[in-house]
């Protein structure tokens, strides 16, 4: 993947090749807390489970729901205190999996740095849009990862960021 500095993605897991983790009921709890402007506390921890066949190695960066980015253990460490400049990372509890020791990254930094004019129309229910264009005169790029006011379930990782996970990782990361 080659990027630009001054790029902004949604990361997935890559398909096919690597488990994933599914969320039970604790990921609507941080939905709400996204939707709400992050009032109160940050969950104590998340509970998941790994879909996908067991065969398969399981993801390092596991989520397949963009705004609930999850990292190994590894990975957290690998990338120092970035991480931290832009939110908090919480445990993640996974059934049957004591020690697996994932991450969930709650993304705390909410910037307002959408070009609405060039922006594709966002969608009443979710804030989702198809194509985000942001102002580069004012993108965080200090932060690794950040959230926006109109789309506050998606988390948007700057170009550098991204760059630093693809190196980190064997797997293949996909641009939402």
């Amino acid at each position: 993947m080659t990027l630009n500095p001054l790029s902004v993605y949604r990361l997935l897991p890559g398909f096919g090749d690597v488990r994933t983790l599914l969320f039970g009921p604790s990921l609507s709890s941080v939905i709400r807390r996204q939707i709400r402007g992050s009032a109160g506390e940050p969950p104590a921890s998340l509970t998941a489970g790994w879909g996908g066949d067991p065969r398969l190695p399981r993801a390092e960066f596991p989520s397949g729901y963009p705004g609930v980015p999850v990292l190994s253990a590894r990975l957290a460490e690998a990338l120092g205190d970035d991480p931290r400049k832009a939110g908090t990372l919480t445990p993640v509890g996974i059934e049957g999996a004591a020690k697996d020791g994932y991450l969930f990254y709650a993304v705390e930094a909410v910037v307002d740095r959408v070009d609405a004019r060039r922006s594709a129309k966002p969608k009443k229910s979710t804030g989702r849009m198809k194509h985000t264009v942001f102002r580069p005169d004012a993108l965080p790029a200090g932060l690794p990862a950040f959230r926006v006011p109109g789309f506050p379930t998606g988390v948007h990782w700057n170009g550098w960021a991204v760059e630093r996970l693809t190196e980190l990782l064997d797997e293949r990361l996909e641009p939402v």
